[in-house]
């Protein structure tokens, strides 16, 4: 349930009713081991970028971005298998499928080695370099935001049951334009929530130089944004009067 840089195909009118209003008890325990599996998967991955940047275990910023992120992908994602299975579904599938536009496929590259390549320099920089001299406040006050971060991708899911983790058109989950909640500020708040997910890492790693990785990446998501908009707009009913609504794109008042 990690945000990867994370991004979404979502909608904008009226608060998305979950597609399934229940799910039988062992397919709940499905979606629950895999993603406990996926999860493992992921952060055993970011683990290995996160201590090998350090060149060692001992590592209290490293331990603490794993804990937290660990605990609250279980946490989070084990709500959704009960409350929005089809959602969850849906973020468990890979970063690359058959339905997304090419373009979709190529921005997703420079993205995903922004944030691979982003972690590794934070932990070398806090870790290995030193460049960064950061009080150990400053590194809690980077788990508040992350936990922020992270309270904030949930409330858009549980706003757009459309959320995937792709661009693409979900009619047969009978999609439509979600306005409510943060749709109601930016057209695409999952964007907005990732770049402060970025800069808590940074600080929880213990990494000032990392936080130069959030500009870096709003510009890669103003180019996904967008690939999005186009097919959007092209796809789904009533997204251009939503978008004339709702003017800013990523950033509140500002773009």
């Amino acid at each position: 349930m990690a945000d990867d840089g994370n991004e979404e195909t979502r909608s904008g009118a009226g608060r998305a009713e979950d597609s399934e209003p229940s799910t039988g008890k062992a397919e709940t325990m499905g979606l629950v081991l895999n993603l406990i599996v996926q999860t493992i998967v992921w952060f055993g991955f970011m683990g290995a970028i996160i201590f090998g940047a350090a060149g060692t275990t001992d590592y209290t910023g490293g331990w603490l971005y794993l804990g937290v992120m660990v605990l609250s992908s279980v946490v989070f994602g084990t709500i959704m298998a009960r409350v929005d299975p089809s959602l969850l579904r849906e973020r468990l599938k890979p970063p690359l499928q058959k339905d997304q536009p090419l373009a979709d496929k190529l921005i997703l590259i420079p993205i995903l080695l922004l944030i691979f390549g982003g972690m590794g320099f934070m932990v070398a920089d806090a870790a290995r370099w030193r460049w960064s001299a950061m009080p150990s406040s400053v590194q809690w006050a980077g788990c508040g935001l992350l936990l922020a971060a992270m309270l904030f991708i949930y409330w858009i899911m549980r706003t757009n049951s459309f959320a995937a983790p792709v661009v693409k058109l979900q009619k047969d989950r009978g999609q439509a334009v979600i306005t409510t909640g943060p749709y109601a500020i930016v057209r695409h708040p999952m964007y907005f929530g990732t770049l402060f997910y970025v800069a808590g890492t940074s600080l929880v790693l213990g990494s000032w130089w990392g936080l130069a990785t959030v500009p870096i990446l709003a510009l890669l998501f103003g180019i996904r944004i967008g690939i999005e908009e186009q097919t959007l707009r092209a796809g789904l009913e009533g997204y251009d009067d939503y978008a004339r609504r709702v003017r800013r794109r990523l950033i509140p008042f500002i773009w």
